[in-house]
């Protein structure tokens, strides 16, 4: 099920990650889903996107990194 916007996020990537951070998840997920069809598969592949660009700081919390 692709989501359509980020208030649809699972609680773990809407609750923790930054706004830009949620948009990277959900066309992320989005695009896996539909290329692989495998919803377990696509939320690997959003977080993997995400960590591309944000890691977690001292504080666990998402930053952008630099």
């Amino acid at each position: 099920m692709p989501y359509k916007q980020i208030t649809q996020l699972p609680d773990n990537a809407k609750n923790n990650l930054p706004k830009h951070a949620q948009e990277i998840y959900k066309e992320a997920f989005n695009s896996a889903e539909e290329q692989y069809g495998d919803e377990g598969r696509a939320h690997a592949t959003a977080w993997s996107a995400v960590e591309q660009k944000y890691e977690k700081n001292e504080n666990g919390n998402w930053v952008q990194k630099e």
